[in-house]
């Protein structure tokens, strides 16, 4: 297993992480994901910690706290080899302060994940979205506090636009609070907006990216094929709820061109996007998910090889979108505007 440094950080993280999305299932959005167990949990965990990847990512609101439950009960006896990072912000309660990232909400919410997950320090904590409401000085001298206590590690941020992260990151430079080193986002071949404004801004400012939902809601897994009807699975029964929607013809010229790679390659579609995520700029860690052995076994296998120069522009080319306003207009002045990549 490869492992990278998160960000800005001295920490080191193995490529690939496993997301917790599918575990418990206990409400009705959730359930479309995933109803894993602590055994099967248990299982999983093994299989990723005999292939390196002791990082584990999940949320209070995955199953409002049942995936945290479950991930901890799994990891009993294995914690201190392992790296959780968790999530807050999202609503967790009917009540006002049941929510947003202000000092009240986010110590409240520290605490119920530890317990939770049956231990004394979260390794990477998340804002899981950006809450315009509380003053980004109050976020992170809450969250500054906690790092402090000792009970996280290191802090990141997820869903910010370009500048709720650049102003998150002044703020804490001005005051000397502890700083994001990492960005949670949202990136596939059939999802490149992250390229515009947030890979220029993680390159700049040290922000490791890691990226959640790397098979564009499970519809890079070689399952969706032009001219054939939608499988049984996560998409057909509603799974894609809350992602964005994808033009048909644009997500089968993008799967076209995974199927040609995987025949030169004799790599499964999945292992292919996945693995050209690995070789993007900015990418620290990508989290995967699997609902059972064998989807998990197969993504642990985007790792330890690499794509050819062209294979890696086929997918390009097919994958290109026209970025929104000002970025078509700054990439007409290159010389000035020098890209991370292709475009």
């Amino acid at each position: 297993m490869e492992y990278r440094q998160l960000g800005r950080s001295g920490l080191k993280v193995p490529a690939l992480s496993f997301g917790t999305g599918t575990f418990g299932g206990t409400n009705e959005f959730f359930r479309k994901w995933g109803e894993t167990d602590v055994k099967e949990a248990s299982r999983l965990i093994d299989i990723c910690m005999e292939a390196g990847v002791n990082f584990f990512d999940t949320a209070d609101v995955y199953s409002q706290g049942a995936a945290e439950e479950i991930l901890g009960k799994a990891l009993k006896g294995k914690r201190d080899k392992a790296l959780i990072s968790t999530k807050a912000t999202f609503a967790m309660g009917d009540g006002p302060n049941d929510q947003g990232s202000s000092r009240y909400h986010l110590i409240e919410a520290c605490e119920a994940s530890l317990k939770r997950l049956g231990t004394d320090h979260i390794d990477v904590y998340f804002m899981h979205g950006f809450d315009s409401i509380t003053p980004v000085e109050e976020t992170l001298s809450a969250l500054h506090t906690l790092v402090q206590s000792g009970k996280v590690r290191y802090i990141g941020c997820s869903n910010f636009s370009g500048w709720h992260a650049m102003k998150s990151l002044a703020v804490s430079e001005k005051y000397g609070l502890s700083r994001y080193v990492a960005y949670q986002g949202y990136y596939s071949l059939i999802g490149r907006d992250y390229e515009w404004e947030l890979m220029p801004l993680g390159l700049d400012q040290g922000l490791g990216l890691m990226v959640w939902s790397p098979l564009g809601w499970g519809r890079l897994t070689g399952k969706i094929k032009r001219g054939q009807p939608l499988p049984q699975g996560r998409i057909q029964s509603g799974g894609a709820e809350g992602g964005p929607r994808v033009d048909d013809e644009y997500l089968y010229t993008v799967v076209d061109a995974l199927e040609a790679v995987a025949g030169e390659t004799r790599k499964t579609v999945s292992q292919i996007a996945l693995n050209w995520l690995l070789s993007r700029p900015t990418v620290a860690n990508i989290v995967i998910g699997a609902r059972n052995e064998e989807q998990l076994k197969q993504n642990l296998g985007a790792v330890g090889w690499s794509l050819s120069r062209e294979q890696a522009a086929k997918l390009d080319d097919a994958s290109r979108r026209d970025p929104a306003y000002p970025y078509w207009h700054q990439m007409a002045f290159d010389t000035i505007n020098p890209k991370p990549i292709k475009w």
